[in-house]
């Protein structure tokens, strides 16, 4: 069996503190990226004028920004927890995703794409470590 990203992998692990479930912090999520009302907008697929944080938060939008934060936190795992690097990363241009930071996929509605990506190269990475099986 590949040692890879299990399936409950991702729900206890919060570097960067979004919380989880009920604790979830949505605001949080965008002020980490950088996104406005409108990237918010775009990426849920809800009016500007929905952007809201609290109990008046489109389901769409709290669904779509929990994603976000769990591959954000997903990101972090792989820089030990550093929320400062996982950020980092997301800012920064990519020449494997086309010279386009993952937070510009992000604000241009091309999460999908980018989580596939990211998926992808977390598989990638621990698929390349040797098992202590392998290693005999």
């Amino acid at each position: 069996m590949n040692p890879g990203i299990g399936l409950f992998d991702t729900v206890t692990n919060d570097p960067l503190r979004f919380g989880i479930g009920s604790s979830f912090e949505p605001k949080r999520v965008t002020e980490a990226l950088g996104l406005n009302k409108q990237d918010v907008s775009r990426l849920a697929s809800v009016s500007v004028k929905s952007v809201r944080y609290g109990d008046a938060m489109p389901e769409e939008m709290r669904e779509r920004l929990e994603e976000i934060a769990q591959t954000v936190n997903l990101v972090a795992q792989m820089f030990d927890g550093d929320a400062e690097k996982a950020v980092a990363w997301f800012k920064a241009r990519n020449p494997m995703l086309g010279d386009v930071s993952p937070r510009e996929m992000i604000r241009l509605g091309r999460y999908e794409r980018l989580r596939k990506f990211i998926v992808n190269a977390l598989l990638d990475r621990t698929s390349e470590r040797p098992t202590v099986a392998s290693a005999h």
